[in-house]
């Protein structure tokens, strides 16, 4: 399947909704949109990752790039995330730095 990534901000937060497969080849556009996210003044940033069904290690460097490049300031949750992607999270212990979480309120 392919990949595709949708920005939109709501409430001073950031949401990204991934879609699809997140490889080596689709990370830049992954990392483009958490650098154009971080030029917005949010205080959250909202990784819809429900419908994204593969994330290899090139996915998992731009989450790294994410939490550095948002700062302390920013929190950062991952959505509703698949058996196979959530996996690949702990595993490498990743789950540790974001809030993971299986639905997210954006009107709070």
């Amino acid at each position: 399947m392919a990949f595709s990534i949708e920005l939109e901000t709501i409430n001073g937060q950031a949401k990204l909704t991934l879609i699809g497969e997140l490889d080596g080849g689709t990370a830049p556009l992954f990392k483009e949109q958490i650098e154009t996210a971080a030029q917005a003044d949010i205080t959250k940033l909202v990784l819809m990752m429900d419908q994204l069904e593969y994330m290899s290690s090139a996915g998992l460097r731009v989450l790294v790039f994410a939490k550095q490049k948002m700062g302390t300031g920013v929190e950062i949750f991952l959505v509703g995330t698949q058996e196979m992607v959530n996996d690949t999270i702990e595993q490498t212990g990743l789950h540790q730095s974001f809030h993971m979480v299986d639905s997210y309120d954006f009107a709070v």
